[in-house]
């Protein structure tokens, strides 16, 4: 029998898009085994400080590209937000899945938005983005780091650690935790991270067999959008280093694509809108990235 093998992170979350990426493969595949190879990667595993202060996002990816190189998997399955602007030499990204949920999340257990917090409570989140969006909008909050999976998080604030956090809506949902959600963050006033929401497929360039049964996930109406996110933030030299956020849409051939650089320290932040053909998202990215350093987000990254 005719075996792929997806490499993925052992965190629910990741083995949850990975069962949904090998559950759609074997559908478009009959005949196909669809096996997962799960592995344990180093932005997992270290949890007492920040992901930009160990390395930034690609950390969830090394582990799965050495298991690619070394034969031990075909493909690996990513939050496409974790992935960094540039792969590694001899990688692609062969499919992008339709795009979920892409706001954030707002969770409590005893408020019901953002503005009934009161005045000094304590919010958790570890993203700089979030952390910039949130000093705007409530400069008054104490904020605090935040890091682990989804549930280890929820377990904090259960516990009485945080009075709110703030977590991707997709994530919550696709682990059947729709429950958790008080309040929806969404444009134009909060923006997510750029390409949040949309599960990619990673692969071996030129490993033909491989792309080709992975291509057929491939959603073109996702691929602009995220391309054009990507554009902008790879524009702007962005990781997880920076606060920057990015939610483009498509509307009939046009993009229209929303972005902000922000500060994690006092919330002052720059915004930049524009609109360009859907075929070439890349275009449009890199223009408002060059209009967000116009106006001074340079201060900010």
């Amino acid at each position: 029998m005719d075996t792929l093998r997806i490499a993925t992170r052992k965190s629910p979350l990741a083995l949850w898009q990975s069962e949904h990426v090998a559950a759609r493969l074997r559908a478009a595949h009959p005949g196909l085994e669809v096996v997962l190879v799960p592995l344990s990667t180093r932005g997992d595993e270290v949890l007492d400080r920040s992901l930009a202060a160990i390395g930034g996002k690609g950390l969830f990816l090394k582990e799965l590209e050495i298991a690619m190189e070394r034969g031990e998997a075909d493909c690996a399955v990513h939050s496409l937000k974790d992935v960094p602007m540039e792969l590694e030499p001899g990688f692609v990204l062969p499919a992008v899945l339709e795009r979920a949920d892409p706001a954030d999340a707002f969770v409590s257990n005893d408020f019901a938005d953002l503005d009934a917090l009161p005045q000094g409570a304590v919010v958790g989140t570890s993203s700089l983005r979030r952390q910039a969006q949130l000093r705007a909008r409530r400069p008054d909050l104490q904020l605090r780091d935040l890091r682990g999976n989804v549930n280890t998080r929820l377990a904090k604030l259960d516990a009485g650690e945080y009075h709110a956090i703030i977590l991707a809506c997709a994530g919550l949902q696709r682990l059947g935790l729709d429950a958790r959600i008080r309040a929806r963050l969404v444009p134009p006033q909060w923006l997510p991270a750029p390409a949040q929401a949309v599960v990619a497929c990673e692969c071996r360039a030129g490993d033909e067999r491989t792309i080709g049964l992975l291509s057929l996930l491939e959603h073109a109406p996702t691929r602009a959008v995220i391309e054009a996110e990507r554009a902008l933030n790879r524009g702007l030299h962005g990781s997880c280093h920076v606060p920057v956020a990015a939610y483009a849409e498509l509307h009939d051939r046009t993009l229209r694509l929303q972005a902000l650089v922000g500060s994690a320290a006092d919330g002052r932040a720059v915004r930049a809108e524009g609109e360009g053909p859907a075929a070439d998202p890349q275009t449009l990215g890199s223009r408002l990235a060059a209009e967000l350093l116009e106006r001074g987000a340079g201060e900010f990254l």
